[in-house]
């Protein structure tokens, strides 16, 4: 059995990483074989006809300098580019890659002109598109040629897919919310910047010629191809096998059904940290009341910093007094708690939910006395909790209750809002409705993607335009049945027939557009990929789809699908989380 927690996307733009992957059973893979990484592109000079200017004057840049002023000319259009903290780390990190005779020219940012470097980059990216089909066939060929060269490890006898084998590009760091490091160089990472994983008896990975590996490792006990550290915060990203992959089916398998585990338990627990709130220890009282939390809200235990984090985020045991407010009554509802801080990821979490009475009275012992910046909870912290948790259920932690709790509200939400006379398209936005409600149970927030208002236009115009479609239709088919009325003869009434059935199907074009619409328009500031691929048990959405006849690739991606290929087999229409 192994053990793995892992994020896709770490950050908005950031590389693909894992935490690292180790066998807990005392079991081992006897051989492993892979080619490592695939490294990034080296860095291209712009053409001498693509400038950039400081201060009105033209001005050739070094190219180690110029390869970095182009990350953030590419983000010349982005929102990032007029954050403040966004703009001082990208100069701060662009003057380290700076000679001398730039470091004493270049003092100020806003004096920087990148639009004819912004220019060039949107007009290849433009010829990308228009590239003829033999184009793209020869970039799909060699793509498919490194997949099949680097895309593929021979673990134990069995040819695993690995997830992603290619190092990503240097860049700029963008983050969440509103990461303090946003803005900081993502340095390229090298051959002498890489650990390679194998077994000695396997063909080692072959550096790029003149360059050597970090080190190279036999650790049979994780499950980790390559690794390397980033220089934004210092963690170690990995490379690992496709989620598709035996190990991690099966890892996927035993993390729903430990949350399976705790369904069966779960009135037993929650009726012991209901006893707590009562008891005469400040420290119990404190452990029931964050457990309560965790339980309702889907709270982060906390301690999940990055090393080297300098956000000031918190999880449910690291709140501070300033991060709630309490409100005996507020608009109508006894009992209020609000909170307000920075979640994983520098998300903030705003929620005002009211709380039964005795966690209210709790809250207001625990903040007596003290300042704001004091721990709420000063008497708990995550390893006492967790410690509690695993008394409480073998394999008990509090991302095992987001599980549960994030499975057992799609499964009711399902139930709810998908009805049998729904069209296809309408049960699909029941579906997308029942897993935002996840997303906002978890606080997975997204900025409105850039093109949101302008995609919303072109699906209005064409809304606006299958209703005067459907207008015309109407008029025809009225005509169609006063002719019918004058002519009574089986030509006319087949007219009138095949002008109703026209009517009706441009009806449900149109009504399908408008479920579309409302969908996007519900989704544009939620997440709905992190709970999907993380947090709900794909046995529900199998299910489903199974139930309602609807076809799992409209709710899982191919990937997607290669990834849950254990609960698809599995699941039938009947499962119950």
């Amino acid at each position: 059995m192994c053990v793995c927690i892992y994020s896709i996307g770490l950050s908005m733009g950031g590389c693909l990483g894992w935490e690292e992957e180790r066998y807990t059973d005392g079991s081992k893979w006897k051989f492993l074989e892979h080619k490592g990484p695939v490294f990034a592109p080296p860095y291209e000079p712009l053409p001498s006809n693509v400038k950039f200017y400081y201060d009105g004057k033209h001005m050739k840049l070094s190219p180690e300098a110029e390869e970095v002023a182009t990350f953030f000319a590419k983000m010349l259009d982005h929102e990032y580019t007029t954050k403040d903290i966004f703009r001082k780390n990208f100069f701060k990190d662009w003057r380290k890659e700076m000679n001398a005779e730039e470091k004493a020219k270049l003092t100020d940012l806003k004096k920087c002109n990148f639009t004819e470097m912004s220019e060039y980059f949107k007009a290849q990216s433009e010829a990308r598109k228009a590239m003829t089909k033999d184009e793209k066939l020869k970039i799909k060929e060699e793509n498919e040629r490194l997949l099949q060269e680097y895309g593929f490890c021979i673990m134990d006898n069995h040819r695993e897919r690995i997830a992603n084998f290619r190092i990503e590009p240097p860049g700029l760091f963008r983050g969440r919310g509103d990461h303090p490091k946003m803005g900081m160089l993502k340095r390229r990472i090298r051959p002498k910047d890489i650990i390679i994983n194998c077994s000695k008896d396997s063909k080692h990975p072959e550096p790029p010629p003149g360059t050597k590996w970090k080190e190279v490792r036999h650790d049979n006990k994780v499950t980790w191809l390559v690794s390397w550290t980033e220089n934004i915060q210092g963690s170690i990203k990995y490379i690992m096998l496709n989620p598709s992959s035996r190990i991690k089916g099966e890892k996927d398998w035993q993390k729903y059904e430990t949350a399976r585990r705790l369904k069966k338990c779960v009135d037993r627990i929650r009726t012991q940290y209901h006893e707590d709130w009562k008891s005469k220890e400040m420290r119990i009282r404190q452990r029931a009341v964050a457990l309560y939390f965790i339980d309702k809200l889907a709270l982060r235990a906390g301690n999940e910093k990055e090393e080297g984090e300098t956000a000031d985020t918190v999880g449910c045991c690291s709140l501070r007094v300033e991060h709630i407010k309490l409100y005996p009554e507020n608009d109508g509802q006894e009992y209020v708690v609000e909170f307000d801080f920075l979640g994983k990821d520098s998300i903030r979490y705003y929620n005002k939910v009211p709380v039964e009475k005795r966690v209210f009275k709790n809250l207001q012992l625990f903040m007596e006395n003290k300042e704001p910046d004091d721990d709420l909870f000063d008497r708990l912290n995550t390893s006492v909790l967790n410690k509690h948790l695993q008394e409480l259920m073998d394999g008990l932690t509090a991302k095992v209750f987001r599980t549960y709790n994030a499975s057992i509200t799609l499964q009711q939400q399902l139930k709810q809002l998908t009805m049998p006379e729904f069209f296809s398209f309408k049960k699909i936005l029941s579906y997308n409705r029942a897993n935002r409600a996840v997303a906002i149970l978890c606080n997975h927030q997204r900025a409105p993607p850039k093109t949101f208002e302008k995609s919303m236009q072109n699906l209005q115009t064409k809304i606006d335009a299958k209703r005067d479609q459907l207008s015309d239709a109407k008029r025809e088919l009225k005509s169609a049945k006063a002719d019918a009325k004058v002519r009574r003869d089986e030509k006319s009434k087949k007219a009138v027939e095949t002008k109703k059935k026209a009517v009706q199907r441009i009806e449900e074009q149109l009504m399908k557009l408008e479920v579309q619409a409302t969908d996007r328009e519900e989704n544009k500031q939620i997440a709905l990929g992190t709970s999907k691929l993380n947090y709900l048990d794909p046995r529900i959405s199998v299910a489903w789809c199974k139930k309602w006849g609807i076809p799992v690739e409209k709710i899982y991606n191919k990937t997607q699908r290669e990834k849950f290929a254990w609960a698809i087999d599995m699941a039938d229409e009947d499962f119950e989380f």
